[in-house]
Order: structure tokens, then C-alpha cells, then sequence
């Protein structure tokens, strides 16, 4: 279950298509290395209440959703404003934001203007849904 990375690169086809078992157990420690001060952000389908995402918002991030009422995140990796959809057009509207009881995280509920909310496609070249379309087997991922 060891995420395999020669010189530094990561084969993304094989993690994000394949069915090898490789989790990121190193995430949490680059996120807290993003030098900005963030929390976790589940977002959910208000109607399905299907799990779609999960990201983080930093102040700016919040208040950029709460004011636009559009799904928008800090990119730990880029360290930059991510207003989900702007570039593929699969925008998440907020319907409503909700914080969880000791205030260290937060809930998006959402409808999609696009057809999914994922940035990986699918074998047909279609955008996923959600992100969580794998669930871990006895022999390794498998589709849902």
C-alpha cells in the first residue's frame, strides 16, 4: 500500500485509473507544509448526499465561497485560490455550508453545473462524478 514514485514523479494514470492500492499516507504532512493555514472541506451533493470531494479552504477560500456561492478551496499543492470549475466549467454551487462542531472543518453541499466533479475522466472521456469511485478489494481497487 506504499505510493511508488521514481525520482520524484508520480505515473498519475496509473494512480488515478489503476488498480493498484497506493495511498498518499504522506498528505496530511504536505498540506501542513503549504505555509497556509487551512481545514479540511468535505463536499457532498445535496441531493444524492454522495461524497464528491475532499479539499481544504483557508480564510480567503471561505470567504471567496460564502461571497460568490461557488465551491472554492486553497490548492496545497499549488498554493494558490482553486474556484472549483473555472477552468473545465464543472462548478460546484454551494447550497449550503455547514462547520462541524469544534470548527476544524466544513461541509459543502452542492449542486453541479457540469457533469461531474472530479478532474479525472472516466475510459469514455467523461468527468467523474465524485472522486471516490474505487473502493479498496481483496485483490486491489475495483470500480464502483
Amino acid at each position: 500500500m506504499n505510493r511508488k514514485e521514481s525520482k520524484g514523479t508520480i505515473d498519475h494514470a496509473a494512480l488515478e485509473n489503476g488498480t493498484s492500492v497506493s495511498m498518499d499516507f504522506e498528505k496530511l504532512r504536505k498540506v501542513s507544509a503549504c505555509q497556509e493555514l487551512v481545514v479540511p472541506v468535505i463536499v457532498q451533493d445535496a441531493v444524492s448526499k454522495q461524497v464528491l470531494i475532499l479539499a481544504y479552504a483557508n480564510e480567503k477560500a471561505l470567504r471567496h465561497t460564502l461571497e460568490s456561492g461557488l465551491a472554492t478551496f486553497w490548492s496545497t499543492s499549488r498554493n494558490e485560490l482553486w474556484v472549483k470549475g473555472k477552468t473545465s466549467g464543472d462548478e460546484l454551487n454551494i447550497v449550503e455550508v455547514r462547520v462541524n462542531c469544534e470548527q476544524n472543518s466544513l461541509l459543502y453541499l452542492v449542486t453541479m453545473a457540469g457533469k461531474g466533479s472530479c478532474h479525472v475522466k472516466d475510459a469514455k472521456g467523461q468527468t467523474r462524478f465524485g472522486c471516490y469511485y474505487r473502493r479498496i478489494g481483496k485483490g486491489g481497487l475495483e470500480m464502483v
